[in-house]
């Protein structure tokens, strides 16, 4: 009577196994029909609430809704960009967050130069060029000096500075941040004319340039997927991320007759020295009109130099 017991227990255990693999098989082959790459490809959700720099923005709006839930998707999937801005970002945001903060710009405009360039030293093909994207007469009317030797819309930390100007200037004019980066992207003066012809002076009741349109939520999208990356399928690591590059500042307030002899005689190479100062835009400072100007020059062993 035991030993039959035993063989119906051992049979019935046998029974739930197969079942059990069978099961499990079935499913991976579900899965392997459904997902032949082995990931699944959603829809992200887009947050209940959302501002850009404490201003609302209206999620309630079918249409603004479904801008910000473009940029979410757009911004998720655009792998490559969104994970280089990542990695470009810890460099680079604590070099701008106390220029913003010391000319009373709120912080979320960093990710507003990340939507204008990824942090990255380009020129547009309307000719709008650096971190912050200056057109030359832009540049010039915020400070910023361009010429065949030096291009200061290169320069990260004065570039900001320019942005800060233009900025806070658009910010008097419509007494709103969101409007003040809706011009940064059309213009001033096209949004002042916008506000006239169409008797509205919000943002999102404005009809405008499609990038214009798509502009703030796509800085919000930025925002909210490098705030949050874990939640839109990023896995970086602190170790992913690329360090500030330390470096100190040697003050030259006459002619630089050669960059290459230069950098050499502070124990770098010409390629490092426009690495770290691309404003620099020639082989020569001439600085007819002894400006001074301040050049980085790594620390020493901060970076490892190529030697022949």
């Amino acid at each position: 009577m035991r030993k039959k017991a035993t063989i119906y227990l051992y049979g019935f255990l046998s029974g739930v196994i197969l079942l059990f693999l069978f099961g499990a098989v079935t499913n991976s082959t579900q899965e392997e029909t459904d997902f032949p790459q082995g990931y699944k490809i959603i829809s992200p959700k887009v947050p209940d609430n959302f501002d850009f720099c404490g201003e609302r923005v209206p999620l309630d709006n079918f249409e603004v809704y479904e801008r910000i839930d473009r940029e979410i998707v757009v911004n998720t999937y655009y792998h490559s960009a969104t994970i280089l801005s990542m990695k470009k970002a810890n460099r680079w945001f604590p070099v701008v967050e106390p220029i913003l903060e010391a000319n009373g710009i709120p912080e979320d405009f960093k990710y507003l130069m990340v939507a204008e360039s990824g942090i990255s030293n380009v020129i547009s093909s309307a000719g709008a060029t650096g971190y912050w994207q200056f057109m030359e007469e832009a540049a010039l009317k915020y400070g910023l000096e361009v010429n065949s030797e030096v291009d200061e819309r290169y320069h990260m930390e004065k570039s900001t500075e320019a942005a800060c100007k233009y900025l806070n200037e658009a910010y008097s004019l419509f007494g709103s941040w969101t409007m003040a980066a809706a011009s940064y992207n059309t213009g001033i003066p096209n949004v002042q004319k916008q506000i006239i012809r169409q008797k509205a002076n919000n943002y999102y009741n404005l009809v405008l340039a499609e990038e214009t349109l798509r502009y703030i939520a796509r800085i919000v999208a930025i925002k909210e997927i490098i705030n949050h990356p874990e939640k839109y399928g990023f896995n970086i690591k602190q170790d992913d991320l690329y360090n500030k590059t330390p470096y100190k500042l040697v003050q030259v307030s006459g002619p630089v007759d050669d960059l290459a002899d230069f950098a050499i005689g502070y124990g770098i190479n010409y390629r490092i020295l426009k690495l770290y100062n691309p404003w620099l835009r020639d082989n020569a400072l001439k600085n007819k009109n002894g400006k001074v100007y301040s050049i980085k020059i790594p620390e020493e062993g901060s970076i490892k130099i190529i030697r022949e």
